[in-house]
């Protein structure tokens, strides 16, 4: 009942505020003389380790069945009331940005060229690339006859497949061996459960084959009527099976072929670059296990290559007569290696790339003349080229001092061409074919940037070096633009992630342009947790040494206001998923180091998310976190843990946000700790959610909506440093 008297309240705030003069409507609302939604307690005793937290929001918690209801019950509509009421107090606390975030938006999609089509990739005897046609947020999917290239087929047409849809996503697209069929996946809630469809290239007509609750993408065997795929279980979201489907057959005649009953790991189905194997993977943050079959025969027998074992991690391609495995076998770092299709097990593992202490060998590419290994060294990705008897050795240069790189889509197996795409913090991304034997490069397309401002020479990139409480150098790229005055007066924004090994790399944003011209400093801190200086990186930054993570960020901030680049006044911290847990600590651990924070769907209750196994993704995490049932583990999760650390002092301002329908950090996380970061904390700053109630955890589909988000977190740092335009 309380949750609905703030409702009503808020909205006789917005009517108040409409019935004033158009001279009082251009007046900024500071947003400490509105009443913010304040959400009912309920506590809630949570006990474990004979230990008791009260949870007073713990009642924020819907099932699916509930959100999916026709008709809500009490909880689920006390539940829509707080959601709604916070994006009300939002929309008027930051209602005096209106315009602003409108001037951001336009400038971003002004940015953007409307009728651009990606670089087209060649496959089987077709060209292939999508393209979008002026005033529409979808992709047309097409397809050209290599030997008549002027006949455009479009395969999907993205808008008219998204109409009346308020989301939609196309998600894993394969064509049969015959280039006659198209499996697709289809999503229009926003939770990843794609609805497989097929359709014949032919005659354009969708086939009466559906397939529910996957992963999004089916793999063809080489009959062309034979595929498989992963669902998803319907609870966790877990991809837990693989079936084998027939065309023309229903869903429920599926043959199961492989389940993963073990909960802390998924599987997924692919085919090799050969398409002589479809390869079913298991996966765990720390252990994977593959088995095979030759596509030829989609009836066969399934063949394991290398047991699970505990921490033991392997990839598998296939090249002539071995498998080619990256693997961490005796490897920190990895190493790459071959084994005879007729001997998989580790013992027949002979090294192609062998370890290397400074050296991370993150992925590899088969070519018939040639082998293109990605490494990372000194933080940095690196492309590497030898052919397969070991000449003609070599690294592909690069000139920025921050930059990402990496090879892109390369189907085709007999040729001496590599395609890689290439960013850094001033150049827009370029996709370049690369001439493995002569080394001459061709720029394909770079990302045009339409604004007749714009120059990658007007813009400054730097990487610096933190040394961190520990004494470890923690790499940080910069971006600005020439000419803005550094002083203890810059606003400077700071963003990282820092979880999962996924390394923060330094690449182009034609939106980040949008800050930088405005005279912010945008900076990137490549925190433990991610992998940019090798495997231990990743290994230093998890479970029992999470906090590394956390305290890196914050040093890396000490060490921008102590080199004068910022000052606390001005600087910004952005994160989100994980990112937005990082976020969270932050604030609790040093929160005067920031004027303000942008926390994007945040993973902000640990404990309670990972001791509930019926959560998507939870069993499959604990090799990231820890498993809170164990002692040791809850223990230090509680430590850090946003929401359990919410503690009364004062916050800096603060801008969450989340989607109803999020699969990965449910809405209830950030509901629940924007509410006890309400209650407790003792400032006047501002603090406010944006709760997308149609979507997920990647934000609104189509092609700029979700830009208005992005406006949003601009807005709300510039408005923070009195930036009006």
């Amino acid at each position: 009942m309380k949750t609905k008297l703030v409702y009503f309240f808020i909205i006789f705030t917005i009517f108040f505020v409409a019935c004033k003069t158009d001279t009082e409507k251009t007046k900024s609302i500071e947003h400490s003389s509105i009443k913010p939604p304040i959400a009912k307690k309920i506590p809630e005793k949570l006990e474990a380790h004979d230990d008791i937290r009260i949870d007073n929001y713990f009642w924020m918690r819907l099932s699916d069945k509930q959100k999916n209801a026709e008709i809500p019950d009490a909880q689920t509509q006390d539940v829509l009331d707080y959601l709604n009421a916070e994006n009300e107090y939002k929309n008027i606390a930051m209602k005096h940005t209106d315009s602003l975030q409108k001037k951001l938006f336009d400038e971003m999609v002004s940015r953007v060229k409307k009728d651009d089509a990606s670089v087209p990739y060649n496959d089987n005897g077709y060209s292939y690339y999508t393209r979008y046609e002026e005033g529409l947020d979808y992709a047309l999917y097409c397809r050209k006859k290599l030997d008549d290239n002027n006949k455009e087929e479009i395969i999907l047409n993205g808008p008219e497949m998204a109409k009346n849809h308020s989301y939609f996503a196309i998600g894993g697209r394969s064509i049969s061996i015959n280039n006659k069929l198209l499996a697709f996946g289809v999503d229009t809630v926003s939770r990843r459960r794609y609805v497989i469809q097929f359709k014949n290239l032919e005659s354009g007509e969708l086939l009466s084959d559906k397939l529910e609750n996957t992963s999004g993408r089916a793999v063809w065997a080489n009959d062309n009527k034979t595929l498989f795929y992963a669902t998803k279980d319907s609870i966790t979201l877990r991809q837990d099976k693989i079936y084998k489907h027939v065309l023309g057959t229903d869903q429920s005649q599926d043959e199961l072929v492989f389940e993963e009953k073990d909960e802390t790991f998924l599987c997924f189905v692919y085919k090799s670059k050969s398409r002589k194997y479809i390869m079913i993977g298991s996966d765990q943050t720390l252990s994977t296990e593959y088995r095979y079959i030759n596509a030829d025969t989609p009836n066969g027998e399934w063949k394991l290559i290398q047991a699970r074992e505990k921490d033991l991690e392997y990839s598998v391609d296939h090249y002539d007569d071995h498998f080619y495995i990256r693997t961490n076998l005796n490897a920190k770092n990895f190493r790459l290696v071959k084994t005879p299709i007729s001997s998989t097990t580790k013992e027949n593992w002979i090294d192609v790339i062998p370890h290397r202490e400074n050296v991370l060998l993150q992925n590899f590419e088969i070519f018939k003349e040639h082998l293109v290994i990605q490494e990372r060294v000194d933080g940095l990705r690196t492309i590497r080229v030898m052919k397969w008897n070991g000449d003609n050795d070599h690294y592909i240069k690069f000139k920025d001092p921050a930059y990402v790189a990496y090879p892109t889509t390369n189907l085709d197996f007999d040729t001496n061409i590599l395609r890689y795409q290439y960013s850094s913090l001033t150049t827009p991304t370029s996709t370049i074919e690369y001439n493995m034997e002569t080394k001459k490069e061709t720029i394909l397309k770079e990302q045009e940037v339409l604004d007749p401002n714009f120059s990658k020479d007007n813009y400054t990139s730097e990487r610096l070096y933190a040394t961190v409480r520990d004494g470890v150098k923690v790499p940080i790229s910069i971006v600005y633009k020439k000419g803005v005055e550094i002083s203890s007066k810059t606003p400077l924004l700071l963003y990282s992630y820092g979880s999962y090994g996924s390394s923060t790399e330094p690449f182009f944003s034609s939106n980040r342009l949008s800050l930088l011209d405005r005279g912010f400093v945008y900076a990137m801190a490549h925190i433990r947790g991610g992998q940019e200086m090798g495997r231990h990186w990743y290994e230093d930054g998890k479970l029992l040494k999470k906090k590394n993570t956390f305290t890196d960020f914050i040093d890396c901030g000490d060490f921008l206001v102590s080199e004068g680049y910022t000052s606390p006044d001005h600087m910004y911290a952005m994160g989100g998923s994980a990112g937005g847990l990082l976020m969270g600590a932050i604030m609790n651990m040093k929160p005067e180091l920031w004027n303000g924070v942008v926390a994007a769907v945040p993973f902000v209750d640990v404990i309670s998310t990972m001791m509930d196994e019926t959560i998507p993704l939870t069993t499959f995490e604990f090799d990231e976190w820890g498993n809170p049932k164990n002692k040791e583990y809850y223990e230090y999760m509680k430590s850090y843990s946003p929401y359990d650390n919410v503690e009364a002092k004062a916050y800096p301002n603060t801008l969450i946000t989340t989607g109803y329908w999020d699969s990965q950090v449910q809405y209830w996380e950030p509901a629940k700790w924007i509410a006890k970061l309400r209650e407790l904390k003792t400032d006047d700053n501002l603090l406010i959610m944006d709760c997308d109630m149609k979507t997920g955890h990647g934000g609104a589909s189509g092609r700029f909506e979700r830009y208005k988000r992005t406006a949003l977190s601009y807005a709300f740092m510039m408005d923070l440093e009195g930036m009006k335009k």
